[in-house]
């Protein structure tokens, strides 16, 4: 039982739980425009999310990224350095437009966990800026680059999918804010600091009204689209309104984070079997 615990906590630890949400999160864009998944660019998407997340979670400091003592993150240092390789194998095969992209959504995730200068903040640390620029990086994965691998244009039904994907990574993340209020430096200013819990919660079921009604603009609706953003909508209100669950281990660490795996779960039976 100790050794499945170990095994689950280094599934999270690793990042991997969060890398199969991405890809989940690519594989739905695929479905809504009707194109076939690559899997050089779900590869590419997974491994690269992997050592992106473990680089901000562990190495924020170059050094202590290089140079780790605990036993427990040098496996996932190995692991991430690993993936790395799996990513650069991937990332040759792609498009170059996506090289392109990867480019400028890879400098933007490095300066949030590194200053452009040395005496400069990282973007993590300005105020308020952290949620948004997950969001925007979120959505660059996860709605354009499969666009880009489909050779498709960005027409209007693109941005509206990509502003919901920008939404939907929001307020994802608010539990994650709430959770974390207690131990967050204050000078982060995330929204639950600034707004409260409870202004917090209302903002995020606003943000999830905004983010179902924006279906309802696009120029071409998948035919199970409607009632899947609907019943997403109704488990991330569930989310938000649950006070209790929020605080438990691996509610949010895991179970949220699930959300989007849930969300392509639907999408695969839908297709597959209506």
């Amino acid at each position: 039982m100790r050794t499945l615990k170990s095994i689950f906590d280094f599934y999270l630890d690793a990042s991997i739980h969060v890398a199969l949400a991405v890809i989940a999160m690519a594989g739905v864009t695929f479905h809504l425009f009707g194109t076939f998944s690559d899997t050089d660019l779900l590869g590419f998407i997974f491994f690269s999310v992997i050592v992106c997340y473990n680089f901000i979670k562990y190495g924020v400091e170059a050094y202590k990224y290089l140079i780790v003592s605990n036993a427990y993150h040098k496996t996932i240092q190995i692991f991430s350095f690993l993936s790395f390789g799996c990513a650069l194998y991937f990332f040759f095969r792609l498009d170059e437009r996506i090289w392109w992209g990867t480019f400028i959504l890879g400098l933007l995730s490095g300066l949030y966990a590194v200053p452009l200068l040395p005496r400069a903040k990282n973007l993590r640390n300005l105020a308020g800026l952290k949620i948004y620029i997950v969001a925007f990086v979120w959505a660059g994965f996860t709605v354009l680059f499969p666009v880009l691998d489909a050779n498709l244009p960005l027409d209007w039904d693109f941005w509206i999918a990509f502003v919901q994907r920008f939404l939907l990574v929001l307020i994802l993340i608010l539990p994650f804010e709430i959770r974390d209020m207690q131990w967050d430096d204050k000078s982060l200013r995330t929204l639950p600091q600034v707004l409260g819990v409870r202004n917090t919660k209302k903002l995020g079921i606003g943000m999830i009204v905004v983010f179902f009604l924006f279906t309802f603009l696009k120029d071409t609706i998948h035919p199970m689209e409607i009632g899947l953003r609907l019943a997403l909508a109704i488990v991330l209100v569930w989310v938000l309104v649950s006070d209790k669950k929020m605080q438990k281990r691996y509610f949010v660490s895991f179970w949220v984070e699930a959300i989007p795996i849930f969300w392509f779960f639907l999408f695969w039976v839908a297709e597959h079997y209506f």
